[in-house]
């Protein structure tokens, strides 16, 4: 069964989630699909609909990965990376709450990118 993708509202919760973060119209969300394997047992990937965005050299994806409409039940998936050898979740694998999802990524990212800064500062 496909997994609907994003409404208007879950859309507009990620996009001003981030425009507080940079700042309004300084990065821009776009809807994408990835695949995912739903379950460790799981040896087919599902398409799943998600939210991708790029600010600096960093990426950031949304996934939803379940959606129950008659209990409007939701469930997400978010990681951010800067190379396919460096990817980073927030250690829930996850999410009810569409909001805390996203808060929890930028928080995530931000605390990374500050210890990065300490350790590779730039010249």
């Amino acid at each position: 069964m496909a997994i609907p993708d994003f409404s208007a509202y879950e859309k507009t919760i990620i996009q001003q989630t981030v425009d507080e973060r940079w700042g309004k119209g300084k990065v821009t969300v776009e809807e994408v699909e990835v695949e995912l394997r739903l379950y460790k047992d799981d040896r087919d990937v599902t398409l799943c609909p998600a939210i991708y965005w790029l600010h600096e050299d960093c990426n950031f994806v949304i996934a939803k990965v379940f959606e129950r409409q008659s209990t409007d039940e939701r469930r997400y998936r978010s990681q951010f990376f800067y190379s396919a050898k460096d990817q980073y979740g927030t250690g829930i694998e996850e999410y009810t709450d569409l909001g805390d999802c996203v808060l929890y990524l930028l928080r995530l990212q931000a605390d990374h990118e500050s210890e990065r800064k300490q350790h590779f500062p730039t010249s």
